[in-house]
């Protein structure tokens, strides 16, 4: 049986995916793997402790930190916010690249929107599921264009083990910074490391420049 997320061998264009489509800068370039990055037709399953199990019906994801008031959103609160799509390319700092992704969920500047966020906020630190795991970053990558909390990939629902029921998605940094699983967003002042970045991965990941360890 044919696995239904091995792409094919012809990479997937921006052109070809439609008008009302966020695409990601780093798909029109016109090499499109970084530094010492090969492409995989796959799509690598990667985690620190394996899936965990998510009730919907008490998933909840929270906005905490530096801002005016907290805000947290039910599994139907959040599938009801306006929705976006996104092609983008995805790295592992395992080496693996997957190229021509199609997301759908929510922009994460949607999502920061139904609060004010405070003026000495400058990083994020994303909380998940599995374990009290995160990562962190800064301001800046969380709200680009093309980053978003992705309930959707290629056009199927976000399999559990890629992050189901929701991830973050930031595709211009390694994709250990697109925290599967997600349940909370805190706004911070100061960079503070996440589970790996404690482990020795850099505290911001730019596969461009090999940001790939401390």
């Amino acid at each position: 049986m044919r696995d239904a997320k091995l792409q094919s061998e012809e990479i997937r264009d921006p052109k070809d995916v439609g008008p009302d489509v966020i695409i990601s800068p780093d798909t029109l370039a016109q090499n499109r793997l970084p530094p010492r990055q090969s492409r995989t037709r796959k799509w690598p399953v990667l985690d620190a402790s394996g899936p965990p199990k998510i009730d919907l019906n008490e998933w909840a994801i929270k906005i905490s930190g530096l801002v005016e008031s907290p805000v947290s959103f039910t599994w139907e609160e959040f599938r009801a916010l306006p929705r976006v799509k996104v092609f983008a390319d995805m790295h592992c700092v395992t080496r693996w690249s997957r190229l021509g992704n199609l997301w759908e969920g929510v922009s994460t500047a949607e999502v920061l929107s139904h609060t004010r966020v405070l003026p000495q906020a400058r990083y994020v630190l994303v909380h998940a599921y599995d374990g009290g795991w995160s990562t962190n970053m800064p301001l800046e990558y969380f709200l680009a264009e093309d980053a978003l909390f992705a309930d959707s990939h290629d056009g199927e629902p976000l399999p559990v083990e890629h992050g189901g029921p929701l991830r973050l998605v930031i595709p211009r940094l390694y994709a250990w910074k697109s925290a599967k699983w997600v349940k909370g967003i805190e706004l911070v002042d100061r960079d503070q490391p996440g589970f790996w970045e404690q482990g020795g991965y850099h505290m911001r990941g730019d596969p461009w420049t090999e940001e790939r360890f401390s």
